[in-house]
């Protein structure tokens, strides 16, 4: 007897094989979408607007314990001007700047260990060492502590924010070396 293949007739519906794609091209266009990357609910700002604020603030509270430093050791101001005017850039790229840019210099009547504003919360609370070496080592600390979240925050935000973050860490890291290697 010979094999003969089974006769294909029409099904009144659609195909499976058309519902699955018309549903992918559905699921497509939707991901695709202006608002799905945001992250918002609506009630609030999106994840990226936080992320960015958050990093201004902690550029601001950075600028603000250069300052403090420079201050309490007037002798490394040539050395950390650079550092605290590129740090102030960075605030400013990410929408911050009002406290960290109100003079490029710290004012000269100021105790560090008495800040005129209150300290942010990323900011660190303990008054500037008295030895030029160990400040310098606490500002290098701060640093490398921020590189290390805004380097883990990357993966958080979206693209052109978090090149601009891996900018500005990369550019925390040389600060890093600077403040310690850099100085052999």
């Amino acid at each position: 007897m010979p094999f003969t293949l089974p006769s294909r007739t029409p099904s009144a519906g659609p195909r499976r094989r058309s519902l699955l794609t018309g549903a992918a091209g559905a699921v497509l266009l939707v991901g695709c979408s202006p608002g799905s990357d945001s992250g918002t609910t609506g009630d609030g700002p999106s994840a990226a607007d936080r992320a960015r604020a958050r990093v201004a603030r902690d550029s601001e509270a950075l600028a603000e314990r250069y300052a403090a430093v420079i201050t309490a050791h007037p002798a490394l101001l040539g050395r950390l001007e650079p550092l605290r005017a590129e740090v102030v850039r960075h605030a400013k790229a990410f929408g911050g700047g009002v406290s960290a840019s109100k003079s490029s210099k710290p004012p000269k009547s100021s105790k560090p260990s008495e800040p005129s504003e209150p300290p942010s919360a990323s900011a660190s609370p303990s008054p500037v060492p008295a030895d030029e070496n160990a400040a310098l080592a606490e500002l290098a600390a701060a640093e490398k502590q921020l590189v290390d979240r805004r380097t883990k925050a990357l993966v958080e935000v979206p693209g052109e924010l978090a090149r601009l973050m891996a900018s500005v860490a990369a550019a925390g890291a040389g600060h890093v070396f600077l403040l310690t290697e850099g100085a052999k």
